[in-house]
């Protein structure tokens, strides 16, 4: 198959499974402010992706206790050598309100997350850019977030899409695409085995 990836780090996941990989932006991180976070306030620091662990370091950041939505954002924070207190089971704010323990939050996140699960406070860290470049031919995407499936959308190109988590594709079926898988473990490994799970056929 014809596999477009959003991610270049994705690309040689994909050919090693013997699909041609096309690598296509459809977003871009907008940060929002440099000045260092301060979180001594509150009890926990959530953060819920790998562009708010990115963020938090460039901008440094001094926390009591840091929770991660998953591996992937855990494995962001220790690459820069902050602290994972907590990195939650389901890789979803509701499986993070599952397991925090009693306390303030503070929510760091991208400009427009969700903010109706966690009793917390919000602070957002960057925008995301929809771009709209010219989508290549592809049998099927691997998308990581509702604005790439948003993105993909807008440029009217419709590749039937691997998601990396139910909220994606809830909100890429909300766009109008078709999702024909869904990774069970949130993260690039789990969407690479999504995808070869569902690869014994071709998406129509």
């Amino acid at each position: 198959m014809r596999v477009l990836v959003t991610r270049e780090e994705l690309v040689a996941r994909v050919e090693s499974l013997g699909h041609e990989a096309v690598f296509c932006e459809l977003i871009r991180v907008e940060p929002l402010g440099d000045a260092p976070v301060d979180a001594r306030a509150y009890d926990w620091l959530v953060v819920t992706s790998r562009n708010g662990a990115h963020e938090l370091a460039r901008r440094g950041v001094t926390a009591n206790r840091i929770a991660a939505i998953g591996p992937a954002t855990a494995e962001a924070l220790r690459s820069h050598g902050l602290r994972v207190d907590l990195v939650a089971t389901t890789h979803t704010q509701e499986g993070l309100r599952e397991e925090l323990s009693q306390g303030t939050v503070l929510l760091a996140a991208a400009e427009g997350a969700r903010q109706d699960v966690l009793a917390a406070d919000f602070l957002p860290l960057y925008r995301t850019i929809e771009l709209h470049p010219e989508v290549p031919a592809a049998d099927v995407a691997l998308l990581m977030s509702g604005s790439a499936a948003r993105a993909l959308t807008a440029t009217g190109a419709r590749v039937p899409i691997v998601a990396i988590g139910r909220q994606t594709a809830d909100e890429a079926r909300a766009a109008g695409l078709e999702v024909v898988a869904v990774a069970a473990v949130h993260d690039l490994d789990g969407l690479v085995e999504a995808l070869r799970s569902a690869s014994w056929s071709s998406p129509s």
